[in-house]
């Protein structure tokens, strides 16, 4: 679906932000795509839709380049991208003519309009407040409005850009819903976070930058195969277990993968505790 060919950039003031980017991105695929504040991510996921021109190298959306003009609009369709800060991207006054808002720029029958509009805030589960100005919601509404607005134009991938930064643990979990509930409905999701922890459940395919670069691509276990950090807390607990001599996994990553494996060690180590009281 995507394709990068040794993406350099570099900005305005000279900063090198992408030094010879190397990627492929699948159709339906759901890659998180992780690194340290200022390692280039943002830079990235803003070439995908043709926010920012490469200084050097190419990037195809299906095959149409993206320094192409004539293709930007059609780019845009294919990939939404939502931003960090839900607000900037507010245009109308209620919730359904903001969502409203891509679909009428392409012209479309009123009809089909209010079609995609019920649709899309149905989708984030906010059509009961489709009639409330965006900006009365709550971070985690508005963070979902703002991916109903990206619905509405129908993209075939969808760029979020640290979308659950500022939210609160149960706002995030909502989001976080939602859009694994979209990768399961076919959408394409490229999901930008320094998380680590939120993501590694859902994703296909974890890549890790650094500098600019590229220096990891791998499935979620792959990646806690071959890193020291960052990891998941329940992660580092499970290592710190294993060091201690239980015979736990210690690359598991979700809550309820830690309990089966602590439980499991447990009742062996009560077995051969047991055999070894009985033989004594």
């Amino acid at each position: 679906m995507i394709r990068i060919n040794n993406l350099s950039y570099t900005y305005p003031d000279r900063t090198l932000a992408l030094d010879g980017v190397d990627l492929s991105i699948e159709k339906g695929e759901f890659v998180a795509l992780i690194g340290k504040n200022g390692c280039g991510k943002t830079t990235l996921v803003r070439h995908l839709n043709a926010l920012l021109m490469p200084t050097s190298g190419s990037i195809s959306v299906f095959g149409m380049d993206t320094t192409d003009t004539s293709n930007v609009w059609n780019i845009r369709q294919t990939v939404g991208m939502v931003f960090q800060n839900p607000q900037t991207q507010f245009v109308g006054t209620t919730l359904e003519e903001d969502v409203a808002f891509g679909p009428e720029n392409l012209a479309l029958p009123q009809n089909e309009i209010q079609e995609r509009v019920d649709r899309s805030l149905r989708e984030v589960d906010l059509l009961e407040y489709k009639t409330y100005s965006p900006k009365t919601l709550s971070g985690g509404q508005m963070q979902r409005a703002a991916i109903a607005g990206i619905l509405a134009m129908e993209p075939q991938c969808i760029v979020l850009d640290e979308v659950t930064s500022m939210l609160d643990p149960q706002s995030r979990s909502n989001v976080l819903d939602t859009i694994a509930q979209l990768h399961q409905s076919g959408k394409t999701i490229i999901y930008v976070t320094q998380r680590i922890e939120e993501i590694l459940p859902i994703a296909d395919r974890i890549i890790s930058m650094n500098n600019g670069r590229i220096e990891f691509v791998g499935t979620p276990k792959e990646y806690l195969a071959s890193v020291e950090s960052p990891i998941p807390a329940v992660t580092s607990l499970m290592r710190k277990l294993k060091a201690k001599g239980f015979d736990v996994n210690g690359n598991v990553f979700t809550v309820d993968d830690a309990l089966l494996e602590i439980t499991k060690a447990t009742q062996v180590r009560d077995k051969n505790k047991t055999e070894t009281s009985g033989n004594g």
